[in-house]
């Protein structure tokens, strides 16, 4: 009996059991790994898959922008130095 699994990029929804030229990403709030696709690593928990360089590329941009944007400061603390 023959086992067919599908693969939805997670930029587009589409969905795939030939998943050629696609990759997979791994990630946690401080690290991030792009790899070639491999069913192994497809498989591996909390993989990310995505159809293709470009769609890879939307979720890296998207992870930078929510990992590296520093916190906006708070003008609405008591007690905020004044100037002379």
């Amino acid at each position: 009996m023959a086992f067919l699994q599908e693969f939805r990029c997670e930029i587009c929804g589409t969905v795939s059991s030939n998943p050629v030229h696609w990759f997979v990403i791994q990630c946690s709030h401080a690290q991030l790994t792009v790899l070639p696709w491999d069913l192994e690593t497809a498989n591996a928990r909390g993989a990310r898959h995505y159809c293709g360089e470009r769609h890879a590329q939307v979720y890296i941009s998207r992870w930078f922008e929510s990992a590296c944007t520093p916190p906006l400061p708070n003008f609405n603390t008591i007690g905020a130095p004044e100037e002379s």
